[in-house]
């Protein structure tokens, strides 16, 4: 049995399910909340998570927020809406242009020095500020959507997309979610799509990241969950060294966003 084939056969998702749902209705008891909000981007991770909340809590608990922007595809915030209707939840439509634009013009000498990136990390702390308003003022909690191969590689924004108060997903891989949406019935179209952060027109992981995450996956569940040497995890995934050195690379350099911020210690 190959990597890949290991990683997808090797949960027992009738048992993950369960579990992540029992965690959900644990958490949410304790916190005293009312309900539970997340961000549908139209992709695997969103509507798995919505539909892991609604089999917890019911989807009178759940509210769902669709943030495109002016690049957005339309088939993303198709996919959003799709999913929000399937599982009967109310949800809202925000546009973020308005306030992200309004947050570049405020500092106009770093016009010149705000480029896509930093444009699509502003993005994403602004629906970050838009989830947390909707969270204070009903009384709910935020859901994150990421996963675990994201985590590690550090594929999200710091205090955006990597800001929550929960993750149900982030102990499975990006294939693992795939396997997981099949079994929970999100529709194929979304499960099997590219990944796609959607913070620029035509953003795809596989473009930024370099390979898709069925390789990525394979990478590092060969090494954090197998100890596998670079040698070999070369050999057995089919790419060079190098190229798994890079992978391993980007999970090193962005240790600082699975970290509380340092302080000096003093006493």
């Amino acid at each position: 049995m190959g990597l890949y084939e290991e990683i997808i056969t090797k949960p027992n998702y009738s048992l993950v399910r369960s579990k992540i749902e029992d965690f959900i209705k644990k958490y949410f008891e304790k916190s005293g909340a009312k309900g539970v909000v997340i961000g549908l981007s139209g992709g695997v991770d969103s509507s798995t998570v919505a539909t892991l909340l609604v089999r917890a809590l019911g989807k009178e608990r759940v509210l769902g927020l669709i943030m495109p922007h002016k690049e957005t595809s339309t088939r993303d915030i198709s996919d959003a809406l799709e999913i929000a209707k399937l599982l009967d939840i109310e949800y809202k439509v925000v546009y973020v242009d308005k306030p992200v634009e309004a947050v570049v013009k405020i500092s106009p000498w770093l016009a010149n020095k705000t480029d896509k990136i930093v444009r699509g990390n502003i993005i994403a702390r602004m629906r970050m500020i838009i989830l947390y308003h909707h969270a204070n003022a009903l009384n709910y909690l935020v859901s994150g959507t990421g996963d675990k191969s994201e985590y590690l590689l550090g594929y999200f924004t710091k205090y955006g997309d990597g800001a929550a108060d929960f993750f149900p997903i982030l102990d499975l891989y990006k294939s693992q979610v795939r396997e997981l949406a099949k079994r929970l019935g999100v529709p194929e179209s979304i499960y099997s799509k590219p990944s796609s952060p959607g913070l620029w027109k035509n953003h795809l992981a596989r473009d930024e990241l370099g390979f898709e995450y069925d390789i990525i996956d394979q990478v590092l569940y060969g090494y954090f969950e197998k100890k596998m040497d670079v040698k070999l995890l070369a050999k057995e995934v089919g790419i060079s060294v190098s190229d798994v050195k890079n992978i391993l690379l980007r999970v090193e350099r962005s240790k600082h966003k699975r970290e509380l911020p340092p302080y000096p210690k003093l006493f």
